[in-house]
């Protein structure tokens, strides 16, 4: 996205040093200059961005934390999205991109639970008709599900004014 759209900057935020290293070595080696990494645990992400700072945040592909007792680290949780609030433009957005099913589901409820207004979802985004812009970038999971002929589920929202 990042050498489609020079004239925004993008952050890939892991905490695995493996996923960061290959990230900067491929805007190093391009010479991408509107894109960097963080090296955080995401339960600190709101320290490292001012408010009304970003216009979207993408997750994609990320552990779905299956267990009921990990509900608060998945990423699209209530404690997450509280958190994304606090840096995310009013008119911001939230996109998900995963093959699991029931991340996407929970994440969906979430969303609806909280009265957050959904832009978009698919159980299967690529038999969609017209899709979202900028699905065709795909990560390497991605790839790996296509392949796999798994569906990926997408889902994309506003946070309300006040979590």
């Amino acid at each position: 996205m990042a050498q489609r759209y020079r004239q925004k900057n993008f952050i890939g935020i892991d905490i695995k040093g493996a996923r960061i290293w290959r990230g900067a070595k491929t805007i190093n080696e391009e010479k991408i200059m509107n894109a960097a990494f963080l090296r955080i645990r995401m339960e600190t992400i709101e320290k490292f961005f001012a408010a009304n700072e970003v216009s979207e945040v993408w997750i994609t592909f990320p552990d779905p934390q299956p267990k009921e007792s990990k509900e608060n680290k998945r990423l699209t949780s209530p404690l997450f999205l509280k958190r994304y609030s606090t840096f995310l433009q009013p008119d911001g957005i939230v996109h998900l991109k995963t093959d699991n099913k029931d991340l996407y589901e929970f994440t969906l409820q979430t969303v609806n639970d909280a009265g957050h207004i959904i832009l978009h979802q698919t159980t299967d985004l690529y038999k969609e008709l017209l899709m979202p812009v900028d699905m065709d970038i795909q990560t390497t999971y991605e790839k790996k599900y296509l392949a796999a002929k798994q569906p990926i589920f997408y889902l994309s929202f506003r946070l309300k004014k006040e979590i």
